[in-house]
């Protein structure tokens, strides 16, 4: 595939994931009847499903990262180059913020409404930090024994992740940048986002080491 072509599934990704995310949230939220369990049920529900789609269909093509995290462990592993994982967060943003302002479109919201609730303190940070070390350690194990179950194994972690992390985990940097930017059940408030990416990232990393001890070997493009 050429570069312009995992670029442009990638951004595909990253949209059809955030407005899953963000638009699942408000029907959970409208049709919950003030149930938050089950909001979150419905919400972690259509995300798990989404992702298990988009990482069948667009694996093949760009490796569906769809997360910077996961495109910074790749380039860690030197799977890809430089140049290719800067354009891969660079559209992964884009398509993650594109994908919040369809949502709120779809439910006929003001399309820029910045996040007001805050999800601070150690506990949402070393959630975070769980939930993409968790997430990425599934997807490196997986590339080296069950490739083909990867969008599975990623779809059901992510759906355990929402119920046992505080932060009901984000594990993902262009997620929690696009939820700074909805007041929706899913959103955050923007002044919270940079310490919650820092715990990606940290997660990430640290997740890069452990697969390099416990599976040391040559790789595959990742998904999610």
């Amino acid at each position: 595939m050429s570069l312009a072509q995992r670029l442009a599934a990638e951004a595909l990704g990253s949209a059809a994931l955030l407005a899953t995310v963000v638009g699942s949230g408000i029907m959970g939220v409208a049709l919950a009847d003030g149930n938050d369990g089950l909001a979150l049920l419905a919400n972690a529900g259509a995300t798990a499903a989404i992702l298990y789609v988009l990482i069948s269909l667009l694996g093949p093509i760009s490796g569906a990262h769809f997360n910077p995290a996961v495109t910074l462990a790749m380039r860690l592993r030197g799977d890809i180059g430089s140049r290719e994982a800067v354009l891969y967060v660079l559209l992964q943003c884009l398509g993650a913020v594109a994908g919040v302002l369809l949502a709120h479109a779809m439910f006929e919201q003001a399309l820029w409404q910045p996040g007001d609730r805050v999800r601070s303190g150690a506990a949402q940070w070393l959630s975070e930090g769980v939930a993409t070390f968790g997430l990425l350690l599934t997807i490196l194990l997986a590339l080296q024994q069950r490739v083909a179950a990867i969008p599975a194994l990623v779809a059901a972690y992510i759906f355990a992740a929402y119920w046992f992390t505080a932060s009901t985990s984000f594990a993902n940097p262009a997620v929690t940048l696009a939820r700074a930017l909805t007041r929706s059940f899913a959103g955050i408030a923007p002044a919270v986002a940079p310490a919650l990416i820092g715990a990606n990232v940290g997660g990430a990393a640290l997740a890069v080491a452990c697969a390099a001890r416990l599976a040391p070997a040559s790789a595959q493009s990742p998904s999610r």
